[in-house]
């Protein structure tokens, strides 16, 4: 039901993703609800009993937020996991690499 000054409720997505599975749960949340609680709305936690959730490894559409942003209607919640390895340096193992084999760019 939706008010003068916007809809009761909000339809949000909350994603996680590890390498092996990943899980993208719609949840509809009251308006005015933050990603903090559309997090624990949603139910992932059931899900992946090792999920644990810092403050700066959430985000919307690829956009860090904290965890107390007010939510939008449409929003689509993200939480981030630790990077396996850095991306700097695996670019740089690989283009040593590369740089070894025969017929490789040169360094």
């Amino acid at each position: 039901m939706a008010t003068e000054t916007g809809p009761a409720t909000l339809r949000v997505e909350v994603a996680y993703a590890e390498p092996e599975r990943q899980a993208l749960l719609r949840v509809e949340v009251p308006a005015g609800s933050t990603v903090g609680q559309a997090i624990d709305l949603s139910g992932i936690r059931e899900q992946f009993a090792d999920l644990r959730i810092e403050a700066d490894a959430v985000g919307i559409f690829s956009r860090k937020v904290p965890l107390d942003h007010l939510l939008q209607d449409g929003d689509r919640v993200e939480i981030y996991r630790p990077l396996i390895a850095d991306p700097k340096e695996s670019r740089r193992r690989r283009a040593n690499s590369s740089s070894r084999k025969p017929g490789g760019a040169p360094p």
